[in-house]
């Protein structure tokens, strides 16, 4: 067995205890990975509150991890046995129902086509912070149409998308004009993430901004006032579910290594940085606290949760994956 975080009926994040789950065999197309940092996202809230997805109980929250591979399937070919590794190992888009073993645990099983290796600069929790929100925020800009040159409006500019939606469109994409909102506290920090402008909306209505846009990137469901900056049938992407604006058009993602390989070049040469909320990582053991921090909606990037117990981290791997 082994140590997990779990729930055993839907409801709110007192719901969730420490307990043992059991260690699952890979099957042909997967691995083994002992779990060395994981990222909360809000499905794994909504999730949790609501059954949103079948599964049977108990279920184990999370979808990010980055972590060490213990052991391959028979079919396995682009990893080895103490490679690094990170991804989402949640499918949205597969058949089968979510995953009843999520991240918030010591060992689990994930598709070789769903993870990446974790770039050598990053650390763990550095790069357990990417995988669903990168994915996210990359499948936006595929479902407007983004053209290089065009202006781009992001609601929501610190949030754990936004934070990643403004370095993509300045540094990948080729935006000409990069306009993100956020709160007084954090209008520097998203200046610093490549933003040309920062909306103060606590200072700052939709009405009063003058410029219009070819891009509206709605990461927080605001899509109903949000549109008022949108040029004439410019496209209005939301993230969130049900749209607040039948004018906008909703973006999940989808789940791939291979998309998170093709960042790999924009990771290493920091272009494209990993924003973890000051107030962690959290702890292992703190990880009900790390709800309670998402759940408020305050997060500056993502909430991270690391270190995890590596009492199932074998001899054989090599010295430096045990300590990085």
């Amino acid at each position: 067995m082994q140590k997990a975080w779990l729930y055993e009926e839907n409801g709110p994040k007192e719901v969730l205890k420490l307990g043992d789950f059991p260690i699952p065999t890979p099957l042909h197309n997967q691995l083994l990975v002992q779990v060395r940092a994981a990222a909360l996202n809000p499905i794994d809230s909504k999730r949790r509150q609501r059954p949103i997805s079948p599964s049977d109980f108990p279920v184990v929250p999370g979808c990010d991890m980055a972590g060490v591979v213990l052991e391959k399937g028979s079919s396995v070919t682009k990893f080895d046995i103490g490679d690094e590794i990170y991804g989402n190992i949640q499918d949205f888009n597969a058949e089968e129902n979510l995953k009843q073993l999520g991240t918030l645990a010591e060992l689990v099983v994930v598709e070789e086509n769903l993870i990446a290796r974790k770039p050598k600069n990053l650390s763990f929790e550095e790069a357990a912070s990417l995988p669903l929100a990168v994915q996210t925020a990359i499948e936006g800009f595929k479902t407007a149409g983004f053209k290089e040159g065009q202006s781009i409006f992001v609601v929501g500019g610190a949030g754990g998308v936004g934070t990643l939606v403004v370095q993509l469109a300045k540094h990948l994409y080729g935006a000409s004009y990069v306009v993100a909102t956020t709160s007084t506290p954090k209008v520097e920090f998203v200046k610093k993430l490549g933003a040309d402008k920062v909306v103060d909306y606590t200072t700052t209505r939709y009405e009063d901004i003058n410029e219009k846009y070819d891009f509206i990137y709605d990461t927080i469901g605001d899509s109903k006032n949000s549109f008022l900056v949108a040029k004439d049938g410019a496209p209005i992407v939301d993230i969130t579910w049900p749209l607040s604006n039948p004018r906008a058009v909703y973006s999940s993602l989808t789940v791939s290594g291979e998309n998170l390989e093709k960042l790999r070049p924009y990771l290493e040469s920091g272009k494209l940085k990993a924003v973890i909320d000051p107030t962690g990582p959290y702890n292992f053991g703190d990880v009900i606290e790390a709800f309670r921090y998402l759940e408020t909606g305050r997060a500056r990037g993502k909430v991270v949760i690391y270190p995890f117990p590596s009492q199932h981290l074998p001899s054989s791997i090599p010295s430096e994956s045990k300590n990085k």
